[in-house]
């Protein structure tokens, strides 16, 4: 689930919880907050950049791979594969 990040519309009022940035985990198709969960102030979304996490050449890293228990197939041609994990 995607994280969003809100914060007050306004300046005046709000709780502790909206008068700062706060994030919330939402369904994609769920609508936006309006309002806070705690005390009702308008809220508007902060649009911030996307966490990508780990990148595919960690993961699939030999080392990764053997820690977890996987084994890694590599092609050699003609319908062989050598295990090298």
């Amino acid at each position: 689930m995607p994280t969003y990040v809100y914060t007050k519309d306004d300046a005046e009022n709000g709780c502790p919880r909206c008068r700062r940035e706060f994030e919330v985990q939402r369904r994609m198709n769920d609508p936006s907050l309006e309002t806070c969960p705690d005390c009702g102030a308008r809220l508007r979304r902060v649009w911030t950049s996307v966490n990508v996490g780990k990148s595919t050449k960690s993961v699939l890293s030999d080392s990764n791979l053997k820690r977890h228990g996987f084994q890694k197939l590599v092609n050699e041609g003609d319908g062989k594969f050598r295990k090298t994990v």
